[in-house]
């Protein structure tokens, strides 16, 4: 990602990468709250869905994989 698309708010989601348990992810979130783009921890991951935790002491929370948007996946810095 370039300056630019950081700059612009744009994330980038690769379409082949694998989402798995203990991942952190930010992605945004549209619905009835509006909660925009927010940080979670991926408590496990099947083929069809997340359980997501924000680490906000709120419930940790489902989401399929189809109702996946866009979302940037945090890589360690090694």
């Amino acid at each position: 990602m370039d300056t630019n698309e950081r700059e612009s708010g744009e994330m980038d989601t690769l379409v082949q990468e694998k989402i798995e348990t203990g991942d952190v992810l930010e992605l945004r979130l549209d619905g009835p709250a509006d909660e925009g783009v927010v940080t979670a921890m991926v408590l496990l991951a099947t083929d069809e869905a997340l359980i997501l935790d924000r680490c906000d002491d709120s419930t940790p929370f489902v989401l399929r994989i189809d109702e996946l948007g866009e979302y940037r996946k945090f890589e360690p810095a090694l």
